[in-house]
């Protein structure tokens, strides 16, 4: 019998966009290593870091997770998105300091990691409930965050985060076309079919 988490990773999810989430994480929580906000902050930026490695680490190493996962339509080259991010967060970032810099490419990334996934759902075409309902869940955690933004804009002084706010844009613009399908496929109630 396999585990619960062995059947979760399937050929329809990307290793590339699991790596970049993962990158995404590493680069936004340097600063536990430099200042202590809270306990709980702490512990969920470990959380987070511990959960996306695992994932990886499942992905690439575990054997029945290995056999899922199909390597051969998940081709996306990281460095298509690492590298423009990494030259934009140099050039446009609020102050030119390591973290801030790092900080700020953590927010690029996030906005564009979903993309391996997203071509490889439109290779194979293979678009289980599953997979469709973890990519709606990271879009719709995207979409509470601008939410969020659009409340703390009215109700806090001189509050205005431009890259933060462009990122998210971007991201959920991303995700708007997967959006569509995902409502027609649940409103017609039929599986979920991306257009060629």
């Amino acid at each position: 019998m396999q585990c619960y988490l062995c059947v979760c990773f399937h050929a329809g999810i990307s290793l590339k966009a699991q790596e970049l989430y993962a990158l995404v994480f590493v680069s936004r929580y340097l600063d536990i290593f430099a200042s202590f906000i809270s306990l709980y902050n702490t512990t969920m930026k470990f959380i987070f870091l511990g959960t996306s490695f695992s994932i990886v680490w499942y992905m690439r190493r575990h054997k029945v997770v290995r056999r899922s996962y199909d390597k051969d339509q998940d081709t996306f080259r990281h460095i298509f998105l690492v590298l423009p991010c990494l030259i934009l967060a140099l050039l446009l970032n609020e102050k030119l300091t390591f973290k801030e810099v790092m900080w700020t490419f953590s927010l690029y990334l996030e906005a564009v990691a979903i993309l391996p996934q997203l071509v490889l759902l439109q290779r194979t075409r293979n678009i289980d409930n599953l997979t469709a309902q973890y990519i709606f869940l990271l879009g719709a955690y995207r979409a509470f965050y601008i939410l969020n933004w659009i409340y703390r804009y009215f109700t806090e002084p001189n509050y205005a985060h431009w890259i933060t706010w462009i990122s998210g844009l971007v991201q959920t613009l991303l995700y708007a076309d997967f959006f569509y399908y995902y409502f027609l496929s649940w409103k017609n109630n039929v599986k979920l079919q991306l257009p060629s």
